[in-house]
């Protein structure tokens, strides 16, 4: 079986987004804009309310998912049609925002930390115009799954050593794995050949074949059988991968469609408030 390898290093860049939230830009940066079928990966963290508190108000979104995936903390979000809940330490929200949804994202706290992160999920053109829904994963029900001989893997998204992740949708068979490695660990994870994607460190550091990938850095992998990582000191890291859609993308902010004509009328129905589900 032949060993998935590192084809680029992406350092993530300081940003903000929402109402001035502080994050790091990792994916949808100009050193990698996009890798298909992801379109952002954004990951947040402080202890200071003043860098989160402001949220991610009222905003649009058409023609692709959304994931949020808290790590510490409490996120509240509702919607143009009345669903609402709170994201909190350790839970995962997978949102198909298809047609068309007008959602928020508020912290639900007003001091201590609140880290995370947010992944964007093109969508094939049949599935862009699809009734928007969402999957709200408490920590648990996201299986866990003993790796190496002191680390474990918490699976999201896709199967790892025969545990299924809570996330149902398959548009691209999404893999996401949250990995708590110890040190002086190999460790083999199965990953899917023919798809794109990342493995993004933040904590420690580790290696994949002659690669070091440190606190902050996202790997692009080339993608073969396994993925083999091994660390001299503890790490953690997410690794998510996806099958590539290889269709035209067009974006204007949180509108992300096939053609200029598809966001037009995306910016039109937005404009009369038609994008509402």
């Amino acid at each position: 079986m032949a060993n998935s390898t590192i084809k680029q290093i992406v350092q993530g860049m300081p940003a903000s987004d929402g109402a001035g939230v502080k994050l790091k830009r990792v994916l949808g940066q100009p050193m990698l804009k996009r890798l298909d079928p992801f379109l952002m990966l954004d990951e947040f963290g402080s202890e200071d309310a003043n860098d989160y508190i402001a949220g991610f108000p009222a905003h649009p979104h058409r023609g692709f998912q959304t994931v949020t995936y808290m790590l510490t903390g409490k996120m509240g979000h509702k919607d143009s049609v009345g669903n609402q809940g709170v994201i909190e330490d350790g839970g995962l929200q997978w949102m198909n925002a298809g047609k068309g949804i007008i959602h928020e994202e508020m912290p639900q706290q007003t001091e201590g930390r609140m880290r995370g992160f947010q992944l964007w999920v093109n969508l094939p053109a049949k599935d862009k115009m699809s009734d928007p829904g969402y999957q709200d994963i408490p920590s648990a029900e996201i299986n866990e799954v003993k790796i190496g001989n002191h680390s474990i893997a918490r699976v999201l998204a896709g199967e790892l050593n025969g545990q299924l992740g809570a996330v149902t949708t398959q548009a691209v068979k999404p893999q996401f794995y949250d990995l708590h490695l110890a040190e002086n660990e190999s460790i083999d994870i199965d990953v899917i050949k023919g798809h794109n994607g990342f493995i993004y460190v933040y904590e420690g550091k580790l290696s994949v074949a002659d690669k070091e990938i440190n606190k902050g850095q996202l790997g692009v992998l080339s993608i073969e059988d396994i993925l083999r990582l091994n660390t001299k000191v503890a790490a953690k890291a997410i690794v998510v991968t996806g099958k590539p859609i290889g269709e035209p993308v067009e974006q204007y902010g949180p509108f992300v469609m096939n053609t200029k004509a598809e966001i037009n009328q995306a910016l039109a129905d937005y404009q009369a408030n038609r994008l509402t589900a």
